[in-house]
């Protein structure tokens, strides 16, 4: 198996991914905003539509959360965290009450959202309900946010590798299409921030659950490197959603450090982002 990965093809990735730390912070794939939070462009036609994802920067956590940790799972002061997360749903016109949200748990559960509030085993929501706010917590997962602009429904996926190798974009495509009746042609879609393809280094019992496309190996570390965003886009891809309607963060978590949580880099010792979609009332 490891035969199969040239020598070249790893060091034109491997000048792809340090590129990629220079990412320009004006990305047309992002709009920044104050630096709180960045926002994806591709759903910029849809003024109704609120989605972004956040930094780690603006809020009022200190080390190692500072400062904007969103995480009510981590050990910052919950206090802390509430007030971060009042701070981040303002800038998108909602409270934290408004908020749609479950304990992730690396699956592939989907939960249909009729109501703010939060939930348990879940790693993809979707509502087809204005008013609410649809949030997955990140850092260094894939965090995907999906909107069916005919039939008026959004969903927000969190993949780290269990979840992408069990399919979970699919199965929340394949939900809201028997909920919403959701097409392909009908969404655009944002795959956000997370870690990068040479940041992601996996051993082969890991590897072998993604397509060869998604897997390298490299022979210097003697690791297989997996390329999250990838996979993701694929299966959005495989249900019909254009390729120019779907919009890709240049951004690291491990890379661009200084701008996102890595739990990866930070040895677990870190906050939370949020990645957040949802339907003004």
């Amino acid at each position: 198996m490891k035969g199969g990965f040239s020598g070249k093809k790893n060091k034109t990735r491997g000048l792809l991914c340090r590129l990629s730390a220079m990412s320009d912070p004006l990305d047309k794939t992002l709009l920044s905003d104050a630096g709180l939070l960045r926002r994806p462009a591709v759903f910029s036609g849809f003024p109704d539509l609120v989605s972004a994802e956040s930094t780690r920067h603006g809020g009022v956590s200190e080390a190692p959360f500072a400062s904007l940790n969103l995480g009510k799972s981590t050990a910052d002061d919950p206090a802390r965290v509430a007030e971060n997360r009042r701070r981040f749903c303002a800038a998108l016109g909602f409270t934290p009450e408004q908020m749609a949200w479950s304990v992730q748990v690396h699956g592939n559960a989907v939960r249909v959202v009729e109501a703010p509030g939060g939930g348990e085993g879940f790693d993809a929501l979707v509502t087809d309900r204005p008013g609410i706010l649809l949030a997955v917590s990140i850092a260094d997962c894939t965090p995907i946010l999906i909107f069916d602009f005919k039939n008026r429904a959004v969903a927000a996926v969190h993949s780290g590798w269990p979840g992408t190798a069990a399919r979970v974009v699919e199965k929340t495509l394949e939900t809201m299409k028997n909920r919403y009746g959701t097409a392909g042609e009908d969404c655009y879609a944002y795959v956000g921030t997370c870690i990068d393809e040479c940041s992601f280094e996996v051993g082969e019992e890991v590897a072998v659950r993604f397509e060869p496309e998604f897997r390298r190996y490299d022979p210097e570390r003697g690791k297989f490197l997996v390329d999250l965003k990838m996979a993701n886009a694929a299966m959005l891809r495989a249900f019909g959603v254009r390729e120019d309607r779907i919009g890709i963060s240049p951004y690291s978590t491990v890379l661009n450090n200084d701008d996102y949580f890595s739990h990866r880099k930070e040895k677990g010792a870190t906050g939370r982002m949020v990645a957040a979609i949802g339907m003004k009332q």
